[in-house]
């Protein structure tokens, strides 16, 4: 994360460009990480910003009351409401009694973030069938959260899985 214009920015996506005689260009897709709006900037090579520290601590996922979520900061045990709209990219993978990590800047509540690797339990998939062994082969498979996943073939229902947050892909069985 990054400060540009008063703005805090995450960013979402980077392509370097690469110009025959004008030089490399770095087009970036950014998120303003107080509002979530996402928008697209270019920048030089040359340029320089403020970077922000961001506070991350953990806490435990407990319930939700439909229109907040809440979490048990596991350092002070207070409840912390977030709303649903700051938990967009982590919700299909949060579930009841998950490890989290509350990040702040400037004492505010900016986000909450997922461990990298996750298990959860697959509670629909097409079932796998004596000789389905090509190579990489996938199937689609619902997760007890709510997310759907790429996975292979063996993968069964009621099968747990470990699936990367960052990518949100399947990584093995749990």
């Amino acid at each position: 994360m990054f400060e540009m214009d008063g703005q805090l920015l995450s960013i979402v996506t980077v392509e370097h460009i690469k110009l025959a005689r004008a030089g490399a260009v770095i087009k970036a897709k950014l998120r303003n990480v107080i509002t979530g709006s996402i928008f697209e900037q270019s920048f030089r090579s040359g340029d320089k910003f403020k970077t922000v520290r961001i506070e991350s601590t953990e806490a435990t996922y407990q319930y939700t009351d439909g229109n907040h979520h809440y979490f048990m900061d596991s350092r002070t045990y207070d409840q912390v409401p977030v709303d649903e709209e700051m938990l967009e990219d982590v919700l299909p993978f949060l579930k009841e009694g998950s490890e989290v990590f509350l990040q702040r800047h400037d004492q505010r509540l900016i986000g909450v973030g997922l461990p990298i690797n996750v298990e959860l339990k697959v509670v629909q998939t097409d079932p796998g069938f004596r000789g389905d062994t090509v190579s990489g082969a996938t199937k689609l498979a619902k997760l007890e959260t709510g997310a759907t996943i790429q996975v292979p073939l063996f993968i069964q229902t009621g099968d747990v899985v470990r699936v990367d947050t960052r990518t949100r892909t399947y990584i093995e069985r749990a």
